[in-house]
């Protein structure tokens, strides 16, 4: 993992309907890191995502909010990834994880799609699962057949409280996204969660 990001995707789905729930969490993080970066969002109807984009010295990296649905999330990313010849190893992905509580955020280089949907597209379009996902825990509800309504649903006030706290020490870190070595980030990131055990699929 010596590879700088180059496309940081944050996965959710569009509309007033949709902004405030679970699901949304990528979309919240990449909200977040545009803020922090004093970069705003435009909508491109080629890549079929709100994009923008941070240029600073040596650093070329696209923020990235898919229009397309979570299902359909492959296709703007294997589109911009494609046209900018980014590779996939360049590519974080951050999206919602129900096997992470809420205020628990995990880096993870590469894996399967663990039933995420937004996940499963993006491997089964650009052909690859290599790609750095950042997991923002949103909490599990307990079984399997509730998972969709959850995630769908909006977090109480104290768990979205959670979920954006969350953010912080990403952000106080991520100008080690955009550099040659993630290593360290990953691992200083991940020894303040403890494990917890997977549980069904979204």
């Amino acid at each position: 993992m010596s590879t700088p990001i180059k496309l940081i995707v944050g996965l959710g789905n569009p509309g007033p309907e949709y902004l405030l729930t679970r699901h949304n969490a990528g979309f919240w993080f990449v909200d977040a890191l545009a803020n922090k970066l004093s970069l705003s969002f435009s909508p491109d109807k080629k890549f079929q995502s709100e994009i923008c984009r941070y240029q600073k010295g040596s650093i070329d990296c696209w923020l990235c909010k898919p229009q397309t649905y979570m299902n359909d999330s492959g296709s703007a990313v294997q589109a911009l990834a494609s046209y900018y010849k980014i590779s996939m190893d360049q590519v974080l992905v951050v999206h919602d994880e129900i096997d992470l509580q809420p205020g628990t955020t995990r880096l993870k280089q590469g894996g399967g799609h663990g039933g995420h949907n937004g996940l499963r597209d993006i491997i089964q379009r650009t052909g690859s699962s290599d790609f750095l996902r950042l997991r923002v825990g949103v909490g599990h509800p307990g079984s399997k057949d509730k998972v969709v309504t959850f995630v769908l649903g909006r977090a109480s006030a104290d768990e979205e409280h959670k979920i954006i706290e969350s953010f912080v020490p990403v952000l106080e870190k991520s100008d080690q996204f955009f550099q040659d070595n993630l290593n360290k980030m990953m691992t200083e990131l991940n020894k303040k969660n403890k494990p917890e055990a997977d549980s069904s699929a979204q």
